[in-house]
């Protein structure tokens, strides 16, 4: 792209939001003439007024136009690289409803058509395929929203109900790939649309992806008090019945409050709040994936590894992990399962035993390579695995840290 002239470019953005140079020239108040001398380099494009104006109307950062397109990172087949980053960032910067209350929605697509395409974006994410997931984040926003302006009455709520999902989606892709504030802008629409959906159990879920954004951005004890706080409201009992939809939302603010308290060092907290999600565990049985969850008992192991951690106790994590039961853990879904497998990476290197922290970022590769490759606490757990092995590291380490662009 930055070796193209900036007319191709732009009509290569146009190209890329489907606009006619038509419709682009009618938005920008030129002739269609003039947009196409643009395009073809005929004409310049030397006022920087009209640039901004430009990048406004195609929703990407005025740096892609002029060709100062930052450089991909390392796999950018399986990783999120900035180009990416700001076609989300357009599209989270859209604001439809408010747009639908002066003017006409604009048309939005089928139902029937934003369910499947949500449900295949939360099965991407659960495999862990975040490139993937993050080239198809720009346009399932654009739709969903184009979805929640332009439906009313019953069909309002579940296009708010599949907004408030996206957003998830969205969140949660963004924080493991680095990106917190936008990861906390997105989780925060989420909130406001579940009261939209008007289901309690979609804003429970939508606040453990706005802790989880808190704590990445170093604010863990407003997310415990919110995780608390919403747990509280959710819990079975009294007028709140205690179907395994509600039991898996509330064990999994739980589980997302003791991660808040354990990155304080509340060890009294942590100890609380994971007996509370217990019990809703036993309650509901099994490993279930309620709301997108995963929420069940072995989860719950996963955590309580997660949060000796943070902790600094790797050891206890080692061995909470080798008394999870194999076929427990194998029938999770691969983020989950390659999640883990960081975290327990990172609880080897507390203990000095990098050999195993090694093979630990080895078996998450091969289950969900973006979950390693692209996480930059992965990269730091590798280049300290890198620093401390004696003498060269085993090829299939030195081929991954190659694989991941991390050096000693």
């Amino acid at each position: 792209m930055d070796e193209l002239p900036i007319g191709r470019r732009v009509a290569y953005w146009r190209g890329r939001r489907k606009m006619s140079q038509q419709v682009f020239a009618d938005r920008l108040g030129k002739s269609k003439s003039w947009v196409d001398k643009v395009e073809r380099g005929v004409r310049r494009l030397d006022k920087f007024s009209v640039l901004y104006e430009i990048a406004d109307i195609l929703q990407v950062d005025v740096q892609l136009l002029l060709g100062k397109d930052p450089e991909r990172r390392t796999d950018a087949l399986n990783c999120i690289d900035q180009i990416e980053v700001q076609e989300i960032r357009a599209a989270l910067e859209r604001y439809d409803s408010m747009s639908a209350y002066f003017d006409a929605a604009p048309y939005p697509p089928p139902l029937a058509d934003m369910r499947k395409a949500v449900n295949h974006a939360w099965l991407t994410y659960q495999y862990g395929r975040y490139g993937m997931l993050t080239r198809a984040l720009p346009k399932l926003l654009r739709d969903a929203q184009a979805a929640d302006a332009g439906f009313g009455g019953d069909q309002a709520k579940e296009a708010a109900h599949l907004l408030g999902q996206v957003y998830q989606i969205a969140s949660s892709v963004l924080r493991k790939l680095g990106e917190c504030d936008l990861a906390w802008l997105a989780a925060d629409r989420s909130m406001a649309v579940a009261q939209r959906a008007d289901d309690q159990l979609l804003a429970g879920v939508a606040t453990t992806r706005v802790c989880n954004a808190l704590v990445a951005m170093g604010r863990a004890r407003p997310a415990l008090e919110l995780n608390v706080t919403i747990a509280n409201r959710l819990a079975p009992g009294g007028m709140n019945d205690a179907e395994p939809d509600r039991l898996s939302v509330y064990g999994m603010l739980l589980l997302q409050g003791a991660m808040a308290a354990a990155r304080i060092g509340d060890s009294a907290t942590v100890d609380d709040l994971f007996n509370g999600a217990h019990e809703a565990a036993t309650m509901l049985g099994s490993d279930q994936d309620h709301y997108w969850t995963s929420f069940g008992p072995t989860n719950l192991e996963l955590h309580r590894a997660a949060a000796a951690v943070e902790l600094g106790d790797g050891g206890r994590a080692v061995d909470i992990h080798q008394r999870i039961p194999e076929p427990a853990f194998n029938a999770l879904l691969p983020e989950r399962r390659a999640h883990h497998l960081l975290d327990i990476a990172r609880g080897y290197a507390q203990i000095g035993d990098v050999a195993n922290a090694g093979e630990m970022l080895l078996r998450g590769d091969r289950l969900a390579p973006s979950e390693i490759r692209c996480r930059p606490i992965a990269h730091e757990v590798m280049s300290d695995v890198l620093r401390r092995t004696r003498g060269a590291p085993p090829p299939p380490i030195a081929e991954l840290a190659e694989h991941m662009g991390v050096g000693v």
